[in-house]
């Protein structure tokens, strides 16, 4: 009996996971488009810049193979060993956001510090910063999952720590980045189990704040008037949205067709990146728009999906990890969506994995390369749950932990609670 019990557990230790194949399939799809659209959208700038029509799609094309590798590299790296390296991950974040100011080091682009220069490319630090602060976080939630319905400070700390790195954000500045890491730091808290009023109210006291931060550079606040009424000025302060919204306008239903796009030759700035969204509404119409949302949307309910089942494998550190990711990734295109399409206020965001650029694409796919470890881990978890349980699975080899091997619980029970709640009682 004895040996066949060990029998059962060798065999559990030997199961593999598997990728979330939807997911792949959603990922494919959306840096397919990408690379289509940058090779479009970005020829005539290369033209004018004398790098040849297609240096921004090549460029595009390498960064986009080194964010694989780097993808491969975390999918094949174990959550665990990730989980007991988050607090040298929140270190190599704040270094990553201090280098740029190091002389020799940091680059200023456009009045902005934001940049570093590795000789071949330079790289956006804050893009980093981002993936290692959301391990981070999910090491903190797991670890004081219970405080944080009964103690102010357990909700203050990480709270304090994204406060830091946007202090550090708005000396380049990047008042963007910085609202978007305030917010992964908040819907990450939610998530984790925090009590809400304990939440929400350092987030009330903030909101005076970040509103005179928004109004302190006048650049922002012309943004802002912009915004509201672009038409005023069009060929100036208002001249980037009104030229995305004449390229949305144009594409009407289906498109002006792909690669005959107008508002590219030098009349929407930065086309490839930050306002390739608006390429796409003229080039694909209102069905190239509903694609690309329809696709971040399935990404989100994909990623949030995985997370949701970690939690009932009672993975919790691989569920925040997978929430973080999310919020992250859906936050940074809803901005760029919005923004090329008149609904938001200017900001130089890109569309992940869509966009021409180096660090985005890179530090996209690593957050990727995140959730596909995330939902191995919960597949193999399952499959040795089913065997231990007697059921049929598909036995293939590969080294586990017993944690793995816990069972399912409901998402309310116990330690495992995670839904966040009004009152400060646990």
């Amino acid at each position: 009996m004895h040996d066949a019990a060990a029998n059962q557990a060798m065999r559990a230790d030997e199961i593999r996971g598997r990728f979330d194949p939807a997911l792949v399939a959603i990922v494919l799809a959306i840096a397919s488009l990408g690379v289509v659209m940058v090779g479009s959208s970005s020829i005539a700038i290369a033209e004018g810049l004398d790098v040849g029509p297609f240096y921004f799609f090549v460029r595009h094309l390498v960064f986009l193979a080194g964010g694989l590798v780097l993808a491969a590299i975390v999918m094949r790296t174990e959550l665990k060993v990730i989980e007991q390296n988050a607090h040298l991950a929140l270190l190599l974040g704040f270094l990553a956001l201090l280098v740029v100011f190091m002389p020799g080091l940091g680059k200023t682009v456009n009045g902005a510090r934001r940049w570093i220069d590795l000789g071949i490319s330079n790289f956006q630090t804050v893009e980093a910063t981002k993936i290692l602060f959301i391990v981070w976080l999910s090491s903190y939630l797991v670890r004081y999952r219970d405080a944080l319905q009964r103690r102010w400070v357990a909700v203050l700390k990480p709270l304090g720590v994204a406060g830091a790195m946007v202090v550090l954000l708005l000396a380049q500045p990047d008042f963007g980045s910085a609202m978007l890491l305030v917010c992964v730091a908040g819907c990450m808290l939610l998530l984790g189990g925090a009590s809400i009023p304990r939440l929400f109210a350092p987030v009330l006291v903030a909101i005076p704040a970040i509103a005179l931060v928004a109004v302190a550079e006048p650049y922002r606040v012309r943004r802002l008037t912009s915004f509201l009424n672009p038409w005023e000025d069009p060929f100036r302060d208002g001249f980037q949205l009104t030229q995305a919204l004449i390229a949305v306008g144009r594409g009407e239903w289906f498109g002006v067709g792909l690669g005959a796009s107008v508002q590219k030759l030098f009349y929407l700035p930065e086309a490839h990146t930050d306002f390739i969204m608006a390429v796409i509404a003229e080039e694909l119409g209102f069905a190239g728009v509903v694609l690309v949302v329809g696709l971040f949307a399935l990404l989100t309910w994909r990623a949030f999906a995985i997370g949701l089942r970690a939690i009932e494998m009672r993975r919790l550190f691989s569920a925040y990890v997978a929430f973080g990711v999310a919020t992250c990734l859906s936050l940074q295109s809803f901005v760029s969506i919005g923004v090329n399409l008149g609904l938001l206020p200017t900001k130089g965001l890109t569309l992940p994995l869509i966009s021409s650029g180096g660090s985005s694409v890179l530090m996209t796919c690593v957050a990727i390369g995140l959730l596909l470890r995330v939902s191995y881990e919960v597949e193999r978890a399952a499959r040795q749950v089913a065997l231990r349980r007697g059921e049929a699975v598909v036995e293939d080899a590969a080294p586990a932990d017993e944690a793995d091997a816990q069972p399912p619980v409901p998402l309310r029970t116990g330690r495992a609670r995670v839904a966040p709640v009004w009152g400060g009682g646990a």
